[in-house]
């Protein structure tokens, strides 16, 4: 699977999409599928998916379609290969400790191997099997572990002030709950921002006004 040059951020946003349609095609017995069903079934065109999977030197051959556990390999292949990327998590309050769940039962290709916060009541906690660590520890953690994912769910304020040192120390990733913008300040680091109160305001407008 050759992938042509370098692929556009929104196609790689779209791979998730594909796996969850995908995967459940599998999991439903279909075979085959062509672009126009797959596009269909996810609200987009058939040529954007040929395009989206032409980035990726193609799956299948025009005319004929794709098969489904063909698919499902090569975009697992795209979204899970090599090792799996060791994830810290700071912040284990209601937020960090749902993620943590998360991280550790559902989601593929990390695995979390140390947790921070700097509560009192939190450090020397247990969160999925891992001793909550006081934050403070963090530097001499990560120069002797060298995690490459971190996982902020802490306020804007903290996560500001913790962002130098995380990079400096070698973070290649954050997934960021703190409404910090990392991004405009690092714009070599990968970031994906979540703002779930951007999600509701969204849903309040859309069932609002549509």
């Amino acid at each position: 699977m050759a992938v042509q040059n370098k692929v556009s951020l929104p196609v790689i946003k779209r791979l998730p999409k594909y796996y969850r349609y995908i995967s459940d095609m599998h999991k439903n017995g279909v075979v085959k599928v062509s672009s126009s069903e797959l596009a269909k079934a996810m609200g987009t065109t058939a040529s954007q998916v040929r395009q989206d999977f032409n980035c990726f030197g193609g799956f299948g051959q025009q005319g004929i379609g794709y098969h489904v556990d063909v698919l499902l390999d090569e975009i697992s292949t795209l979204l899970f290969s090599g090792e799996k990327l060791p994830t810290i998590l700071i912040g284990t309050g209601k937020l960090g400790r749902a993620i943590s769940g998360f991280l550790t039962k559902e989601a593929r290709g990390y695995s979390l191997v140390a947790a921070f916060d700097k509560s009192e009541h939190e450090i020397g906690g247990e969160i999925c099997g891992l001793t909550i660590q006081d934050v403070s520890h963090i530097e001499s953690f990560c120069r002797e572990h060298h995690p490459a994912v971190a996982v902020l769910c802490i306020p804007r304020s903290s996560a500001h002030a913790l962002a130098p040192t995380l990079v400096a120390l070698g973070i290649k990733g954050f997934w960021n709950f703190s409404h910090y913008d990392l991004s405009a300040d690092y714009s070599d680091i990968t970031v994906e921002n979540v703002h779930l109160g951007d999600s509701l305001m969204s849903l309040g407008y859309r069932v609002r006004n549509e």
